[in-house]
């Protein structure tokens, strides 16, 4: 979708727009969500930030779906200068901007064209002049995290989804302000279902509770606050303990040197196991520092060797085992 469709779209008669989910577990889904609501969102965000009217801003991300739009929506309700380039892995480059366009302000971005601007010097320039930098569509791993910490503005993690119309909470990965926990904005109420699942009460920008697919825990002195441990449909039930599958790609990212990700394959006798998908590497060597650095029972059972790393739209990786050749 370009800018002129949105804006389109936007000024149409409906109260409504179309949106689509990120497809992080299937394929993504068409939503429709009211404009009041992704105004609320909008404002709500800049409040927090301190975006004023006027601000320089860059949308780099596909106006297809929500993180795209929300740019665009606060954009139009706080009346900032967006600068629109088409999404890629560079948009801090030269051919994207000239060097007065990337004096930025205010900047969304996913984890990949963070990582891809830190390796090109004059990009890594631009990227830490930008006023505040949030970061979302996937997890901030801690190699990345530790590459912005000493940036010298405000960057940002941030935790939401399609249905909560871009992020809820934001955490803080540089500076003084820097902390582990995921702060809920002040309109928005947490809790957690027996298995541990975060709902969110967001009223302002989704009409009804949402119980979401992420195991977390609270900050015991900060209700506002909380940690993803990984998400639910990633537990691994193999013989009866449950196995985080976020949490051993954690474990292992020290030592991998490949593209890789954690899933699960069913199994008779422990019913699912851990298998572990990675671009071509030595699967004895990978074998030997799982034996290494991992409990005995988080060990991955399947170790296959695939061409590369599968992703979904939105750039995040596709975990289904399924989706990958046998051999």
């Amino acid at each position: 979708m370009t800018i002129e469709a949105f804006m389109e779209e936007w000024n149409d008669s409906s109260d409504r727009i179309l949106v689509h989910t990120s497809g992080t577990t299937g394929k993504p889904k068409p939503m429709w969500v009211e404009k009041r609501r992704m105004e609320a969102s909008a404002r709500i965000t800049c409040n927090f930030l301190g975006i004023r009217e006027g601000d320089r801003a860059l949308l780099c991300l596909p106006l297809d779906y929500i993180a795209g739009k929300m740019m665009a929506v606060r954009s139009l309700v706080r009346g900032l200068r967006l600068k629109v380039v088409e999404p890629c892995g560079h948009p801090l480059s030269a051919d994207n901007l000239t060097d007065e366009e990337a004096q930025l302000d205010f900047v969304a971005m996913v984890p990949m064209q963070v990582y891809n601007s830190l390796q090109v010097p004059l990009e890594r320039r631009r990227l830490m002049n930008i006023r505040h930098l949030i970061i979302g569509g996937g997890a901030v791993d801690d190699v990345l995290a530790h590459e912005l910490r000493s940036f010298p503005h405000a960057v940002w993690s941030t935790y939401g989804m399609t249905e909560t119309l871009s992020h809820i909470a934001l955490r803080r990965l540089n500076g003084g302000e820097a902390c582990e926990w995921y702060t809920a904005f002040p309109s928005v109420q947490l809790s957690a279902t027996a298995e541990g699942c975060l709902v969110v009460d967001a009223p302002l920008v989704c009409a009804e509770r949402l119980v979401t697919n992420d195991v977390v825990v609270f900050n015991p002195s900060r209700p506002d606050q909380f940690r993803v441990l990984g998400r639910r449909d990633l537990v691994i039930c193999s013989g009866g303990i449950k196995i985080q599958a976020e949490e051993v790609e954690r474990q292992l990212r020290p030592y991998m040197r490949v593209p890789y990700i954690i899933s699960k394959a069913a199994d008779s006798k422990f019913g699912e196991v851990v298998a572990l998908l990675m671009e071509p590497c030595d699967v004895e060597a990978v074998r030997q520092l799982c034996s290494e650095h991992l409990p005995r029972y988080w060990q991955p059972r399947i170790i296959r060797v695939v061409p590369k790393i599968l992703l979904t739209e939105t750039g995040k990786p596709r975990r289904d085992i399924r989706c990958y050749p046998v051999g």
